[in-house]
């Protein structure tokens, strides 16, 4: 198939007018997408890494639109992870420029459209400029029900699972929660992404087959759909594939096949 994701041609015959029927197909409540290949995009293209990252933001603003439009409740989207603190310094000040840049610009259509922006990692570790930004339009657009779209940022899955660990922890030396009582739901509210509610699809582009530190918690029983396509190339179209790929899973968290039952 070269670079185009599996079921995408079927997608496209099918969906003739590029929008799911969500009378007929199962929507995903939670959809999060690993935004992978930006780097790869642009090297392929022999263009700086950056390139690839103002390409993707694009991307971001297309996908977002997109899934308001179809209905999913929660989009989660990994922007930027822990381990990315690593990366050279010129490329970390230039994706935090553009996270300034994407949450001014994108402001307007957030709040016309009726999502509630969040977004969930060591939120402190970010710069003062994309996080007041961010922090701004957090509060107001937190009454906004058309859509939640979540921000991961500074994020990984083990560190959020510590945080989780260390707050539940000082609350039982304080004797303010006893241990015997802690359990998956107590443990989920100690998460950043407890308000999120649990994975139900996660995409990753680029080929890779990983989920790369993220949302290992919330992600348990969620469908996977790995894209061979890099980000910056991925398309409403693919969004569908993904989602028709969703649909035609039987999801039984356990249990038996309904089909068996009896």
């Amino acid at each position: 198939m070269g670079r185009t994701c599996s079921f995408a041609i079927f997608a496209r015959v099918l969906f003739s007018h590029h929008m799911i029927d969500n009378k007929t197909t199962s929507l995903p409540r939670h959809l999060a997408i690993i935004m992978d290949g930006n780097g790869r995009w642009a090297k392929s293209r022999k263009l700086p890494r950056v390139a690839g990252h103002r390409e993707g933001a694009r991307t971001v603003d297309k996908t977002v639109t997109y899934c308001r439009k179809m209905g999913i409740k929660v989009l989660t989207l990994f922007a930027f992870s822990s381990q990315n603190w690593s990366r050279p310094s010129l490329e970390i000040k230039a994706l935090m420029a553009l996270l300034s840049d994407y949450i001014t610009s994108e402001r307007r259509t957030i709040l016309d459209n009726n999502i509630r922006l969040t977004a969930i990692g060591a939120l402190d570790e970010l710069p003062d400029k994309p996080r007041k930004a961010l922090f701004d339009l957090m509060e107001v657009s937190s009454s906004n029900t058309g859509m939640t779209l979540c921000l991961a940022l500074s994020y990984g899955g083990k560190e959020e699972i510590v945080a989780a660990a260390k707050s539940i922890a000082k609350k039982v030396a304080s004797g303010e929660l006893n241990p015997d009582s802690i359990n998956s739901e107590i443990f989920d509210s100690h998460l950043w992404s407890s308000n999120l509610g649990p994975v139900d699809l996660l995409v990753r582009t680029s080929g890779e087959i990983r989920v790369s530190n993220f949302l290992l918690w919330s992600a348990a029983y969620a469908e996977f759909f790995f894209c061979k396509k890099m980000w910056p190339d991925f398309m409403e179209a693919d969004i569908d594939a993904a989602i028709q790929a969703f649909s035609n899973r039987d999801r039984r968290f356990g249990q038996i096949d309904s089909a068996k039952k009896g």
